[in-house]
């Protein structure tokens, strides 16, 4: 039986005076990859902030559950340091901070130990290889002056460094070509294990042509309205979400 890692029950989340999430149930176990699909403005990326506790984002009700622990008000860095990693649909950039020092800095907070950097270094180019990165853009500004996809190959590479028990990837797909995509999938697949998850969030099905997601949620209107597999990504690639909108 798969051990349960996070557990989101009955969750209504406001932004501003505007009701987003309305009583929202999920559960992930280690082991398994979810995917959250919806049409725009359906509440995926809200689930995500509310799940990192971002303080633009109210929770009216519910509460977020990780490995036995309630997280629901914790401070977004506590929630971070408890093993939970976000990617951003759109990364910023920082300049004067090269993609080494950012993760060497953002490992360090996580883990609370002094980072080997030689040792370091050579598992940050061990993973940038592997993610057809050049190795110059270890020494480059984060995210500065790098295209769309060079920016989501960078998500990956901090996940597969920072290495969460939890991974959840906001439109990771985004504007992304094939290539790209078939790229960030590989990262995933590098990533997962039997002891850690990954969350997609996502409004079509491009990522999912190269992974296989053990659950496939639709949300609409603030609202889970069915669970499937596979096929039922299948089914929205090819329909839509016109069959659920008015459930």
């Amino acid at each position: 039986m798969k051990e349960e890692l996070l557990k989101i029950e009955n969750l209504y989340v406001n932004a501003g005076e505007k009701e987003i999430l309305k009583g929202i149930d999920l559960k992930i176990n280690k082991g398994e990859i979810h995917v959250i699909m919806g049409p725009n403005g359906s509440g995926k990326t809200t689930t995500a902030n509310a799940i990192l506790n971002n303080p633009l984002y109210n929770k009216e009700k519910g509460k977020i559950i990780f490995e036995g622990i309630d997280i629901t008000n914790l401070k977004t860095d506590e929630i971070a340091r408890n093993g939970i990693f976000m990617s951003f649909q759109l990364p910023e950039e920082i300049p004067g901070i090269t993609v080494t020092n950012f993760l060497k800095y953002a490992k360090n907070k996580i883990t609370g130990e002094p980072v080997k950097i030689f040792k370091f270094k050579e598992e940050v180019k061990k993973h940038m290889e592997k993610l057809q990165m050049k190795p110059e853009y270890s020494e480059r500004s984060l995210n500065v002056g790098f295209s769309g996809g060079e920016k989501k190959k960078n998500e990956i590479l901090q996940m597969l460094v920072l290495n969460p028990k939890l991974a959840i990837l906001d439109e990771t797909d985004s504007g992304l070509d094939v290539d790209a995509i078939r790229t960030v999938s590989k990262g995933i697949e590098m990533f997962k294990t039997d002891e850690n998850a990954v969350l997609i969030i996502t409004h079509n099905t491009k990522i999912l042509h190269n992974l296989t997601p053990d659950y496939v949620h639709i949300l609409v209107d603030g609202k889970i309205v069915k669970t499937g597999d596979k096929e039922l990504a299948k089914e929205i690639e090819e329909n839509g979400y016109k069959n659920y909108k008015q459930i």
